[in-house]
């Protein structure tokens, strides 16, 4: 019994093991991007409200369209899905016309973001006793909750040390998924010899 509870753990390990290829490339690409929001962080910060901004003219667009193509939605849900639609079109419209109004909201939103992150991260750090690179995973969700808390208190920071804070938050956390890669790669192949031996 304990054998086959060793052999199915070991197998499972092996399996998330033999995926670490996949928290490496997440790793790398956000190191990448870290780097280019580092080397321009001005332009950055301008690129991401566009993108936001055409992100809900998209969605209000096929909201709206999807409210009257939909046979099977019935009236209210059809209300509701066009309103939102044609909301989120306006909302978009206003966010590509004012890019510095957008620029701050989404500042906000990142502050708030980067908290329940950070929180999520020390509380899964602190009450599981067995992760693996628990400490560097607290360390993280500290730094994270720090930066959103400075983002808040200070709305008047500057967009550009705005960019430069997310720049410097990603490159730490590309450098931990790739840390994280390497640990699963050695953690699964002993998992594997582990679950030969049984």
């Amino acid at each position: 019994m304990v054998d086959d509870l060793t052999q199915d753990a070991a197998d499972v390990v092996a399996r998330v093991g033999r995926h670490w290829g996949w928290v490496l490339t997440f790793g790398i690409l956000t190191v990448l991007l870290s780097l280019l929001i580092l080397v321009w962080p001005d332009k950055t910060v301008v690129v991401v409200a566009v993108l936001f901004g055409l992100q809900l003219v998209i969605a209000g667009i096929f909201r709206f369209v999807a409210a009257f193509a939909i046979d099977e939605a019935p009236g209210g849900a059809r209300v509701l899905m066009a309103l939102l639609g044609v909301l989120s079109f306006i909302i978009g419209l206003y966010a590509l016309r004012h890019i510095n109004v957008t620029i701050v909201a989404l500042a906000v939103l990142f502050g708030i973001f980067w908290i329940v992150h950070g929180s999520i991260e020390l509380f899964t750090a602190l009450s599981q006793r067995d992760l693996p690179e628990r400490g560097w995973i607290a360390v993280l969700g500290l730094l994270s909750i720090l930066v959103g808390v400075i983002v808040l208190v200070w709305p008047a920071i500057s967009l550009t040390t705005l960019a430069i804070l997310l720049g410097i938050w990603l490159l730490i956390l590309g450098a931990m998924e790739i840390l994280l890669a390497f640990r699963l790669r050695s953690v699964g192949e002993a998992a594997s010899r582990i679950a030969t031996a049984t």
